[in-house]
């Protein structure tokens, strides 16, 4: 078999996370930001890029994880990981920008993405949440 029927053999077969709305919205942003850390100072390399590619790329990754939870209870916890590496992705890049690293028209042009990833996980952890209440037993009196 040769590379490209291996590639698409593998790419063919979709796991829950690839059909999550979320997961495709927050892997384009790790394209975006990775594209973005390319314009760092070098002495960032291993400083404040690293730090904010393992925030970025931890997003997409533990919706992935979470999403192969069969608790309903994990996979809120993953998701709210997700959110906090999202958070942090911000903020950081956010320094980044008052370190003059990136101009602030970099980052105006990411947040409408950030945006919209961070509405999608609260959309999933809300969605989650109401499931754990819908299956809680009903108090009687």
């Amino acid at each position: 078999m040769d590379i490209i029927s291996l590639r698409f053999t593998v790419y063919s077969m979709a796991y829950a996370f690839e059909n999550m709305k979320a997961w495709q919205e927050a892997r384009k942003l790790v394209v975006e930001v990775y594209h973005l850390l390319d314009g760092f100072p070098k002495f960032e390399n291993y400083a404040l890029c690293d730090q904010i590619r393992r925030a970025i790329v931890s997003v997409p990754s533990n919706l992935a994880e979470g999403s192969g939870r069969i608790s309903i209870k994990e996979q809120l916890h993953f998701y709210e990981i997700a959110y906090g590496s999202l958070m942090e992705a911000y903020n950081q890049l956010i320094i980044a920008a008052d370190l003059r690293y990136i101009e602030a028209s970099n980052l105006s042009e990411l947040k409408p993405q950030i945006d919209i990833v961070a509405r999608m996980m609260n959309g999933l952890r809300s969605s989650l949440e109401k499931k754990t209440e819908n299956n809680k037993p009903s108090e009687q009196h």
